[in-house]
């Protein structure tokens, strides 16, 4: 999956929930946080189908 469509996929859970999702840039990944849940996105334009299914699961998670 592609890193913009995976961010487009957080940000819409995010609206979902009613929350804002905050990216910072680290040194070779983004940190993201949602509501009380903090997660890593590793900063590469194709990142692996099952890293992204996790960290999207991760984020929908209640």
């Amino acid at each position: 999956m592609k890193q913009v469509e995976l961010i487009k996929r957080i940000n819409k859970i995010a609206k979902t929930k009613q929350q804002t999702a905050v990216f910072t840039e680290g040194a070779s990944h983004t940190h993201i946080k949602l509501g009380d849940k903090q997660t890593t996105l590793p900063r590469h334009s194709e990142i692996n189908e099952f890293t992204a299914r996790g960290i999207l699961k991760y984020l929908e998670e209640k």
